[in-house]
C-alpha cells in the first residue's frame, strides 16, 4: 500500500523484519506456522466464488432513459475491474486517490453529495478502507446499496491472518485481488450487482464479464507456468506491505516477512545486524520495496545480506496515468507477479506474453 512519507516504513522495516524474517516468535508465529492458519491456505488455494457471491445486488428498475447507471468505487483495482464489467454502460468514479493508504483515507467531506446519488457503491471490506465505507454507509441515499466485494468472496474460516495484519489486530489481510481467482470473484459479482440493477443492459454486462474472466483465467495459467520456472526454495516473498498472502496460497510460495510501518523509532545498529544476519541465514534471493518510496536504509540492509533490492512493486497503484493501455489492474498484476518472479531466479516469458489490455471500454474516473 502506498503510503504518505518513505520514511517511516524505512524505519519500521528494520524493526518489523528484524523479528519476522527467518521464522517468527510469540503470537505471530501462530500466524504463520499453526495448524489453522495452514488449513486456511488451503482452502484459499481451493478457492471457488461462493454462491451469495456469483448472485449478489438487489433487483432495481434501472436509470432514467438517456441517464447511466450512478457507480462508485474504493482502490483503483477494484474501480479497473468495475470499468470492464461495466464497459462504459455505467458512470463508474473512483474515490480513493491513487497512492494514497486506504485503510485511513479519509474522504472529503464533498463526496458525501455525490454519495447521495450512487446506485452502487463498491467497496473491498474486510476493513481495508473504513473511512470511506463509513462515509457511504452514512450517506448512500435509500435506492443505493453497497457491495462488499471481499467479504462476499470469503468465508470467516479462509481469512488469512499474518505479519501486516495478525489475528490479534482483529483485521484479515484484506488484498484479495492479488489473488486471480478472487479477482475474478470480484467480477462475477460485479456483473450481478449491475445486471439486477440496471436490467435493460444486463446482457452486455455479462458479455462483458465472459470476455472480462478469459482475461484474468490467462493471467492465472501464466502465473502458474511462470511459477514453474522458479526455484522452490526461492518461492519465499520479503515485501514492503503484506499485499501478497492470497497470492502466495495461491501458487504455493511462502511470505517469509513483510516491510509494515509498525514503529517510528529508529533502529539500533543491533536491530540492523540482526536483520541483515537473518537475511543471509534465510538465504532470501531478493527484498521487495516500494517503486515510490526509495530507501537508503533498505538497500543499504539489502546490500549487506547480500540480496537483491527491488524496489518497484505496487498493490492497488495502477501502472502509468488514467487512459494509458497498462492502466488497469491487470497490467499491473502482470507487472508485479513478473518482477517477482525475474527477481527470485525465474522465467517471465508466459507472463511478458500476456496481453493485458482491457476486454472493454475503461470510462472510469481514477482520482489522483
Amino acid at each position: 500500500m502506498r503510503r504518505s512519507t518513505s520514511l517511516p516504513l524505512a524505519v519500521s522495516f528494520a524493526l518489523a523484519a528484524t523479528i519476522l524474517v527467518g521464522g517468527c516468535s510469540g503470537s505471530e508465529s501462530e500466524e504463520s506456522g499453526s495448524t489453522a492458519s495452514r488449513s486456511a491456505r488451503e482452502r484459499v488455494a481451493a478457492f471457488t466464488c461462493p454462491d451469495r457471491a456469483t448472485g449478489a445486488g438487489e433487483t432495481r428498475n434501472g436509470p432514467s432513459e438517456g441517464e447511466k447507471l450512478q457507480v462508485r468505487t474504493t482502490v483503483a483495482p477494484i474501480t479497473s475491474i468495475v470499468a470492464n464489467v461495466a464497459g462504459g454502460l455505467a458512470d463508474v468514479r473512483g474515490l480513493i486517490p491513487e497512492g494514497t493508504n486506504s485503510h485511513t483515507f479519509e474522504p472529503r467531506p464533498s463526496m458525501a453529495a455525490d454519495l447521495e446519488s450512487a446506485d452502487v457503491v463498491f467497496v473491498n471490506g474486510l476493513q481495508l478502507e473504513e473511512p470511506t465505507k463509513e462515509l457511504a454507509e452514512s450517506n448512500v441515499g435509500p435506492d443505493g446499496q453497497i457491495v462488499e466485494l471481499g467479504t462476499l468472496a470469503l468465508d470467516e474460516d479462509q481469512y488469512l491472518y499474518d505479519f501486516s495484519f495478525p489475528r490479534s489486530g482483529g483485521k484479515p489481510n484484506p488484498h484479495l485481488w492479488t489473488n486471480p481467482p478472487m479477482a475474478r470473484c470480484y467480477a462475477e459479482t460485479v456483473a450481478s450487482v449491475l445486471a439486477k440493477a440496471d436490467p435493460a443492459n444486463a446482457a452486455q454486462y455479462r458479455a462483458n464479464l465472459a470476455a472480462y474472466v478469459r482475461k484474468i483465467d490467462a493471467l492465472d495459467r501464466a502465473m502458474v507456468e511462470a511459477t514453474r520456472t522458479v526455484p522452490r526454495q526461492n518461492r519465499r516473498l520479503l515485501t514492503y506491505h503484506d499485499a501478497y498472502a492470497y497470492f502466495a496460497a495461491r501458487y504455493g510460495w511462502q511470505v517469509v516477512g513483510a516491510v509494515q510501518p509498525s514503529d517510528f523509532e529508529e533502529p539500533t545498529p543491533k536491530e540492523v545486524a540482526a536483520l541483515i544476519d537473518q537475511i543471509r541465514d534465510e538465504d532470501i534471493p531478493a527484498v521487495f520495496g516500494s517503486e515510490v518510496f526509495p530507501s537508503d536504509v533498505l538497500e543499504q540492509i539489502a546490500k549487506e545480506s547480500g540480496a537483491a533490492y527491488v524496489d518497484e512493486l505496487r498493490d492497488d497503484d495502477l501502472p502509468g496515468a488514467p487512459g494509458d493501455p497498462d492502466h488497469s489492474f491487470l497490467a499491473l498484476m502482470r507487472f508485479d507477479f513478473a518482477t517477482m518472479v525475474e527477481a527470485l531466479g525465474g522465467d517471465p516469458v508466459a507472463l511478458d506474453r500476456f496481453d493485458p489490455s482491457d476486454t472493454a471500454a475503461d470510462t472510469a474516473s481514477y482520482p489522483q
